[in-house]
């Protein structure tokens, strides 16, 4: 099996890693959290909020929202060996990154039948690329590729995250600023870590890769020396 997954919390910079490595090795790149957030979208846009805006009961039951998934259908695309989200047929890659979205994808993406759901759709598109797929998110060597040859987890302190996320949003980094975000990806951790189905974790034999002090492309050159090693030819 030709994968490598790359997991971490958010902001410590799987996805932006995962795309250049990809991209250096001729690979094909998923981005897993990219399909929840797909999911959520079409959830909000078809069924709406949820009962009492808090995605609970009959409204959002796990069959209504795999139905809609299957229907619309929800799936993801290879485009340029990359793949990307769409929804009814039109690729979401900007409207996933809506506010509405982030607040409300963690429900959605703890719901253990759209995980099961996601990452079938996440294995079957890793079989069916001809050269190797970089796969990144926060379950993927723990749960979706354990037999991945080569897991890396990244991690980053928080402040760096903090300001990376920022800079991502073309926000100021005040202070302020950065403490109100560093408090908020530190609550991210805390749910993803302590969720019952998938929490996040580094994998028993996943590289441990912090990159607080590393610039993009030392950690990209890192993980394709890495790479390199585990698939050589």
């Amino acid at each position: 099996m030709r994968v490598i997954a790359v997991d971490g919390p958010a902001a410590s910079g799987k996805s932006s890693t995962a795309q250049a490595v990809a991209r250096r090795l001729g690979w094909g790149h998923l981005d897993s959290g990219a399909l929840y957030r797909a999911i959520t979208l079409a959830t909000l846009d078809n069924i709406g909020d949820g009962a009492g805006g808090r995605g609970t009961g009959e409204e959002w039951s796990p069959q209504r929202i795999l139905a809609l998934a299957e229907d619309l259908p929800v799936r993801l695309v290879l485009v340029q060996d990359v793949f990307r989200p769409e929804v009814a047929g039109v690729g979401v890659d900007e409207a996933i990154r809506s506010e509405r979205v982030t607040r409300r994808v963690s429900e959605v993406a703890a719901i253990p039948e759209v995980r099961r759901w996601v990452n079938a759709r996440q294995r079957e598109a890793a079989r069916d690329h001809p050269v190797g797929v970089v796969v990144d998110g926060r379950d993927i060597g723990t749960v979706v590729f354990p037999d991945a040859p080569l897991k890396i987890f990244l991690t980053a302190g928080p402040e760096e995250r903090a300001r990376r996320r920022l800079a991502q949003r073309g926000e100021r980094t005040s202070p302020d600023e950065l403490r109100r975000e560093a408090d908020a990806l530190a609550a991210r951790d805390r749910a993803d870590s302590s969720r019952p189905v998938a929490p996040l974790k580094p994998a028993a034999d996943a590289l441990l890769l912090d990159t607080t002090a590393l610039s993009l492309d030392e950690q990209v050159a890192r993980v394709v020396a890495l790479a390199r090693e585990r698939f050589p030819g």
